[in-house]
């Protein structure tokens, strides 16, 4: 054969490779697609699925002391969540006072509405009392179908507790705007009411969680007269948290002997410089609750003079640590930021200055990326709208005095500043050189972690 004829072989045989190989590859291309969609949706899946602890967590979820007269149960009711506990019901013996406080948002939820409308009404004697809880949906802005639930999930409770429906209260926390499957709590009561317990308490912490990455959960006890008296407390919150009283769900229970208006007024007493002292990102929610428990079943007499006074003071303590646990627990967190004003020339002045700091973007980006930005601090007193002097003005990063008398401290540095930034926990302080006034705020840092949980919360 010619040697022209082995080239155009040649040419024939690679032409004919070509054509098998596109042929391959158009036939493999769909199959491709759907392997790569099929990845891709595991992949999804499972960061969704990944919900990394913050990294502010505490070590463990603490011992919390039973408090006799108070019962605990969790069950898997499929809300909105699968494979995880999502309701929980707490039992509480007859004689039990209870106070709260709640959001005070005029689109506050269903539940919001029942549980004040039970606090303000007559206790019967001697009765008993529930709180049931479902994370996943908020059975807010629901309208009289939100309503209808409410009523449907306390009645059934009531029923199998042989209590009062007047004495259960009941909170949702989750999406708002979505109807809540009630029937599929109400179809769990009997086993949660059969499982009860006073041991359960971490599970009922776990259960009431949504986008919460720990459970959170104090303690405290004091001595009384005649015996030591319990506090114990569980809460879930972590993003959509600002004052008004926080985005969260607070259940305190104690085994005190203290009556209801006394309760209400310690509550609400200690509540500011708690609960409404934090900020994850400026939104209040439609769902805020804390209610307090008080069973009455410690063998310490009734709290009365010092005893009331050191009692008023754990729990305080109390709220406090869930409070920051919150924080600490802020959607995305890294760092926990306390904002200290001081020398305001009024309460509510301090208060002004400490949020607008806590809830300024721009502070808290700079936070997330340990930049020492204190002009951005500057800004945010400056559009406080309170009372401040440029020249009166003194700005710390924990005990380094960055600015004062309107300029920045010359021995100042940069290095310094940044070196602190680096830090977990934060305390940034402001000096308003005008008065007496005081306030100090919790917030945490703004990161990307925060844009993903929101951006995918409902998908």
């Amino acid at each position: 054969m010619a040697r022209t004829d082995w080239k155009a072989e040649a040419k024939s045989l690679k032409k004919k490779v070509r054509k098998l190989k596109d042929g391959l590859t158009a036939a493999a291309a769909p199959v491709a697609e759907a392997v790569g969609e099929a990845v891709g949706d595991v992949l999804t899946a499972a960061r969704k699925a990944l919900k990394p602890v913050s990294p502010l967590a505490p070590a463990s979820f603490p011992v919390l002391p039973a408090i006799k007269g108070a019962e605990f149960a969790a069950v898997e009711a499929g809300v909105r969540y699968q494979n995880r506990k999502d309701v929980m019901l707490v039992r509480l013996c007859p004689g039990t006072t209870m106070a709260g406080v709640f959001t005070r948002s005029s689109t506050r939820s269903a539940c919001v509405r029942d549980c004040q409308a039970k606090l303000a009404a007559r206790v019967p004697a001697d009765a008993g009392a529930a709180i049931i809880v479902n994370s996943g949906n908020s059975n807010a802005f629901t309208g009289a179908v939100g309503d209808r639930a409410v009523t449907a999930v306390t009645g059934a409770v009531a029923e199998a507790l042989g209590i009062p429906a007047s004495r259960v209260f009941s909170s949702s926390t989750g999406v708002i705007g979505e109807p809540l499957p009630f029937e599929k709590i109400t179809a769990r009561v009997p086993g949660l009411v059969a499982a009860l317990t006073e041991e359960a308490v971490e599970m009922a912490a776990r259960a009431i969680m949504t986008t919460d990455t720990f459970p959170k959960g104090a303690a405290a006890t004091v001595q009384g007269e005649g015996g030591v008296i319990r506090i114990s407390g569980i809460a879930k919150g972590s993003g959509m948290i600002a004052p008004d009283m926080a985005t969260m769900l607070v259940y305190i229970f104690t085994d005190a002997r203290i009556g209801a208006n006394q309760l209400q007024k310690m509550v609400a007493r200690n509540v500011g410089a708690t609960f409404n002292s934090i900020t994850v990102d400026s939104d209040t929610s439609t769902s805020d609750t804390l209610l307090i428990a008080a069973t009455g079943q410690s063998s310490a007499a009734e709290l009365k003079g010092p005893t009331l006074k050191a009692f008023e003071t754990a729990l305080h303590g109390v709220m406090r640590d869930l409070a920051l646990q919150v924080v600490r627990d802020g959607e995305g967190a890294t760092k926990l930021v306390e904002v200290r004003v001081t020398g305001a020339a009024s309460d509510e002045d301090a208060a002004r200055v400490a949020f607008a700091i806590a809830n300024s973007p721009l502070v808290k980006t700079a936070v997330a990326g340990q930049d020492p930005n204190w002009g951005r601090i500057v800004a945010a007193v400056g559009k406080s709208g309170a009372q401040a002097d440029r020249d009166r003005l003194t700005i710390r990063f924990g005990d380094i005095l960055v600015a004062r008398n309107g300029w920045r401290n010359p021995d100042y540095r940069e290095t310094d500043g940044a070196a602190y930034m680096q830090r977990q926990e934060l305390v940034f302080g402001v000096d308003l050189g005008l008065g007496r006034s005081k306030r100090s705020v919790w917030t945490c840092d703004l990161t990307a972690r925060y844009v993903e949980i929101n951006a995918d919360y409902r998908s």
